[in-house]
């Protein structure tokens, strides 16, 4: 027994189902900017745009099933290896995949936003606003973490 009164069994039970209820969340987000990428394509302006807008936008729709493949690869170990006493390592290796996909969905975000803003603005907009969208997601993923965790 620890000393929060959980046993090893219930905390890395609570410690998966934390984990399916986070990807929730993320997920929810990849499906729908994967949508919005499949939908593009079928667009007449798509078919007028550049090879470089094409290439932005392959880029985005690869991180955003990169993201896809990534994020729901815990639940799907869940399901096949629930009865096998493999949750340490469900959470230990699922741990390091969601975070691998949390970096694919944010690349994915930076590329659709960097697509958007080339075909509005131009290139120039294209390098700002991908600049300051990954500064963002660096700053609120990245650093804001290791500042809480020093408290």
């Amino acid at each position: 027994m620890e000393h929060s009164g959980e046993t090893r069994d219930e905390k890395l039970g609570r410690n998966v189902n934390e984990l399916l209820q986070e990807l929730r969340v993320a997920q929810a987000g990849v499906q729908i900017l994967f949508g919005f990428l499949l939908s593009v394509v079928f667009t007449s302006l798509f078919r007028e745009a550049s090879g470089f807008e094409k290439g932005l936008h392959l880029a985005a729709v690869v991180f955003a099933v990169a993201a896809t493949a990534l994020l729901t690869a815990p639940a799907a170990w869940h399901r096949l290896l629930f009865r096998t006493g493999r949750r340490e390592r469900i959470v230990g290796v699922g741990n390091r995949v969601v975070i691998a996909g949390l970096v694919c969905l944010a690349l994915a975000i930076t590329v659709t936003v960097a697509l958007i803003a080339k075909v509005v603005y131009g290139a120039a907009a294209m390098f700002g606003v991908a600049g300051f969208v990954l500064l963002l997601f660096i700053g609120f993923w990245g650093v804001m973490p290791r500042l809480l965790k020093r408290g």
